[in-house]
């Protein structure tokens, strides 16, 4: 690489800084641009009317409940956002070890994409198709003797990808990592009639210690035994990623993803040279709980951090980022 740069051109007769001078310049050469396209917002939800519950590990962060993720959905589309993700934080007492309240028409999740549908129009709607969130275990799969079963799993997510899929959502986003899940859900939405409902399988989604503000705000870290090793990815594997991504997209995946999002920005250079495929990063918990963390110290300015981290994603080959900042990425951009 630095050989055939080399003869590119020399100083003083090339000058690199001549395209920087000016910022009318810098707009013209700019290899990489962020838009409000290129956002999800992740919201969590909770039962109730009117209430705002702040998340304390996620400063800026609130679960609402469905009446103000419905005004919230209204801010999104308003602000050019095209999709919001919901994540429910369920009530203790309906969580069990089948995690039955996963697929419950009438459940939290089902409610809230209702709700939106009937009162917010051109915003897609997103959902995270796991168990985690239901399951006394805190696992996403149903657990059994200490294993995490991997077949009656996914019986499981596919019951839940299709109540919440009738219930108005566009995308299932099946973030489990259970061998085979993507197939099924495709299958069963196809047997159902829901042939043209997309699915952004979380295709490599690693064991993460950035996760814990996200199962604070779920419910879920109190409830966790031991940890998700056995189904989630080793963060040390980047050849693995491979695989999964490439058994997803033949399973049926539409989109893929890649989570975390900052430390694992090489595995999504990886995928979208690899596949080619609508390539997405989640910018997660811990990683906003960082920036946000350091910028209310005075340590970083917010609005410039988000904007440049969003532009790596960008830049690492990503369609599309779900972060926590997507309102306040969108009313920045709004601004330029």
């Amino acid at each position: 690489m630095a050989k055939r740069f080399s003869t590119l051109g020399r100083y003083p007769t090339t000058r690199l800084r001549r395209n920087r001078r000016e910022d009318w310049s810098r707009r013209l050469v700019a290899e990489h641009r962020l838009s409000v396209n290129d956002l999800i917002w992740p919201v969590f939800v909770q039962e109730g009317k009117n209430v705002r519950t702040p998340v304390a590990s996620m400063p800026g962060v609130d679960r609402l409940s469905v009446d103000l993720f419905v005004e919230a959905a209204k801010q999104a589309r308003d602000l050019g956002i095209p999709a919001v993700a919901i994540f429910p934080e369920t009530d203790p007492k309906a969580k069990t070890p089948d995690a039955r309240e996963a697929y419950n028409p009438d459940g939290l999740v089902c409610r809230a994409i209702r709700a939106v549908k009937k009162e917010v129009s051109g915003l897609g709607i997103l959902c995270d198709v796991a168990l985690d969130p239901f399951n006394s275990d805190g696992h996403d799969g149903i657990v059994r003797d200490g294993i995490i079963l991997n077949d009656e799993s996914v019986e499981a997510l596919v019951k839940q990808a299709i109540v919440q899929t009738e219930a108005g959502a566009d995308i299932q986003a099946p973030s489990d990592m259970m061998d085979g899940r993507i197939g099924a859900i495709r299958k069963a939405l196809d047997d159902k009639g829901y042939q043209h409902e997309q699915i952004m399988s979380y295709a490599a989604k690693y064991a993460s210690a950035f996760y814990n503000p996200f199962r604070d705000a779920i419910g879920s870290s109190g409830a966790l035994k031991g940890d998700k090793k056995t189904y989630q990815m080793d963060y040390a594997n980047s050849d693995e990623a491979l695989r999964e991504v490439g058994f997803d997209i033949e399973e049926g995946a539409d989109m893929v993803m890649v989570k975390p999002g900052l430390p694992y920005l090489d595995i999504v250079r990886r995928v979208k040279d690899a596949f080619g495929v609508p390539t997405y990063a989640y910018q997660v918990s811990g990683e906003y709980a960082m920036l946000k963390g350091a910028c209310e110290r005075g340590w970083l300015d917010w609005d410039k951090v988000l904007i440049e981290t969003l532009t790596g994603f960008k830049r690492a080959g990503c369609d599309g980022i779900l972060t926590y900042g997507a309102v306040d990425a969108a009313r920045l951009l709004a601004k330029k």
